[in-house]
């Protein structure tokens, strides 16, 4: 009978034993992939900074590069290709042209080709002047008319901080405007390591329609002249006026 016993308690002996083997093992085994997960969160986290100090040095880098180009500039002139989008009749339309800036806000461009056209920008007043046609369409030109005039974007870009919201897309600056200016939503920068700091520019609207602008021959400080932004006009077409706000 003692020996039964003894057996017994030897038999629940062992269960204990063999029950707390397996539970340290266990809480070892927690232990290793709670520190496992613990070391992987960790890093992961200094990733996600990591990333983001380097995005945040990316994006200023670019910035502090175009304004103090920038700072120096009095004047921009050069070729361009634009190339629009249109969503709803599912077409791309291409025109190759001359531009010419007089920072801060007097514009002249011309568009080549089949359908030429100059367009000019003095102040607040944009006029342009279909040649083929022999008429003319002259309006006040504020933000809500950048739609309109996409290539006058070249001149306020030296104070991108103030009128943008920025960000990054494709290695590229992407700006929001923080005031409406028309239907544009967005100006995607592509930037160079030329004197003038930008290669090209896409503007998206709201329609969903794409502009993209290729600069090409970009040469300044040229010390344009005046006279050059001022229109002149043959005395026979016809000149429209549109102010929606009077």
């Amino acid at each position: 009978m003692k020996r039964q016993v003894s057996v017994m308690e030897k038999y629940k002996t062992y269960n204990r034993c063999k029950s707390t083997t397996l539970f340290c093992e266990a809480f070892f085994l927690i232990y290793y992939f709670m520190k496992k997960l613990l070391c992987l969160f960790t890093l992961v986290n200094l990733l996600i900074f990591s990333c983001s100090v380097l995005f945040a040095s990316s994006v200023d880098e670019e910035l502090q590069k175009i304004q103090k180009a920038y700072e120096n500039i009095k004047d921009i002139r050069g070729n361009f290709i634009q190339k629009s989008f249109i969503k709803d009749l599912k077409r791309i339309d291409t025109y190759k042209g001359q531009f010419f800036i007089k920072i801060p806000k007097k514009l002249k461009w011309e568009y080549k080709g089949e359908k030429p056209q100059e367009v000019f920008i003095n102040d607040n007043e944009i006029l342009m002047y279909q040649k083929k046609e022999r008429q003319a369409f002259r309006s006040k030109f504020d933000w809500n008319t950048y739609g309109q005039a996409p290539i006058a974007l070249l001149s306020g870009f030296g104070k991108i901080q103030e009128e943008f919201l920025i960000s990054q897309k494709n290695g590229n600056l992407l700006l929001k405007p923080k005031n409406p200016m028309g239907r544009i939503l967005s100006v995607e920068i592509v930037s160079s390591e030329n004197e003038f700091p930008i290669t090209s520019f896409i503007i998206r609207d709201s329609l969903s329609n794409k502009i993209e602008i290729i600069l090409k021959d970009i040469r300044i400080n040229t010390d344009l002249g005046e006279k050059l932004f001022d229109p002149s006009l043959p005395k026979d077409i016809k000149i429209y006026e549109h102010n929606p706000g009077d």
